[in-house]
């Protein structure tokens, strides 16, 4: 008899938690719980105390509204909050704790009070250390409190993809170990560094920018007019790397100074120009609009880019002794990135460029850049709702390999329908 008793106590105690939302999908806060969110910085730990309004009510026993938590509650909340909340260095000294200012927030359907919190180390050197937390689970036994750190630039955690969680506080916890000093700076530079190939190697806009700059770096202009080189394969390489250069150059400039706040620009403008800047290079890789102009187009709207790119970093909150390495790895990831693009596409395009084929080819390719420059210009200006083309570029980002493989085998092809030496040709 006792054992079904202790069967059916499991049975009910497993329901509770899954009806209760212990068990719940990432991302999202099990039902009434509280969280805990550290971002680790270089000398304090920010971050915000999440409490469930209802649970908060019963640990203190009042009966506390949306309204009054802000107003005659106010107080004695944030004096309760702060007095159950504490942290000590792994050398036992005492961390100061300070909450700032509550506001009341909507999480999952739940009001919640939230309190922006700030801990600071005595020496002022963030090391792991011990959180000590028993707002609400003091009084309320079966109440969970979730911490996550959801910035850590030594241990790669930038972004809220990125959290992780440390572990569940309840009543019988009550404290639990922050591993605050325990990454490198290299750490966070490869992860920048990702970010960096991330953004470009997802971002059509920036690839077909690229490109376009790249179609007629096998050519020479003469007569407002492209034409085959005269010279050997190695020219398009020295062409190139003028090219990839000026466009780091360019975007490194204004990344920097983005991304340190000294110019800021709202980012519909930004990605306007981006979309002008493809369409700039499509008619240049038609007609030269001027001799080595891929390399004034891509130092000029590489400036553009650039602002483009410090969103992103804008976006992780980062601290200063952090920059500088962001920006390292950051642009360390867009030039693999362009030199990766440039190692796919360049040996077919010189190959092709041998070839009768090529100002069909280059006329083709620039066109449909074209095509998607002024749909992109049209989209980000906000005179039309949709890209149509979006499918299709998201196709072509998606497929890297297959693309650079079709545009090889076509070279392949076109060389072995006929080639052309290398002497003035008409383009």
């Amino acid at each position: 008899m006792t054992s079904v008793r202790r069967v059916c106590h499991t049975l009910l105690l497993a329901a509770f938690l899954l009806v209760g939302g212990l068990v719940s999908p990432a991302g999202a806060h099990p039902m009434s719980t509280s969280a805990v969110l550290l971002d680790i910085r270089d000398d304090h730990v920010e971050g915000e105390v999440q409490l469930p309004v209802d649970r908060l009510a019963i640990a203190v026993d009042r009966d506390l509204t949306r309204t009054g938590v802000l107003g005659e509650d106010r107080s004695f909340l944030k004096r309760y909050t702060a007095q159950h909340i504490g942290a000590v260095g792994e050398d036992g000294d005492a961390w100061t704790v300070t909450l700032a200012t509550g506001s009341v927030r909507t999480i999952d359907g739940t009001a919640h009070l939230v309190y922006p919190l700030t801990i600071r180390p005595p020496d002022g050197q963030v090391t792991d250390f011990r959180l000590r937390y028993d707002v609400i689970v003091e009084e309320l036994l079966t109440h969970k409190v979730l911490a996550t750190v959801r910035y850590d630039f030594d241990r790669g955690i930038l972004r809220a993809d990125d959290a992780e969680t440390l572990g569940v506080l309840d009543r019988d916890t009550g404290s639990l170990r922050v591993p605050a000093g325990e990454g490198s700076w290299l750490t966070g530079l490869a992860t920048t560094a990702g970010l960096g190939i991330e953004h470009v190697g997802e971002g059509a806009d920036h690839l077909l920018f690229l490109l376009m700059l790249l179609i007629p770096a096998p050519l020479v202009a003469a007569g407002g007019r492209w034409r085959a080189s005269d010279t050997s394969p190695r020219r398009p390489v020295v062409r190139v790397v003028h090219v990839v250069s000026a466009f780091a150059v360019g975007h490194s400039l204004t990344l920097a100074l983005a991304a340190s706040g000294a110019v800021q620009v709202p980012s519909r403008p930004v990605e306007t120009l981006i979309a002008v800047s493809i369409a700039v290079s499509a008619v240049h890789a038609v007609r030269p609009l001027v001799a080595r102009g891929e390399v004034l187009i891509a130092a000029g709207f590489g400036l553009v880019h650039g602002l483009a790119f410090a969103s992103l970093i804008g976006d992780l909150g980062l601290d200063r002794g952090s920059l500088v390495t962001t920006l390292l790895g950051f642009n360390l990831g867009i030039e693999l990135t362009q030199l990766l693009v440039v190692a796919l596409m360049m040996p077919s395009l010189v190959v092709l460029a041998r070839t009768p084929l090529y100002p069909a080819f280059r006329v083709g390719v620039a066109v449909i850049g074209l095509v998607f420059s002024v749909s992109w210009t049209l989209e980000r200006a906000t005179l039309t709702a949709v890209d149509p083309f979006e499918g299709v570029q998201t196709w072509l980002v998606g497929h890297p390999l297959l693309v650079a493989g079709t545009l090889a085998a076509f070279a392949a092809a076109a060389r072995l329908r006929g080639r052309v030496p290398w002497a003035p040709a008409g383009q």
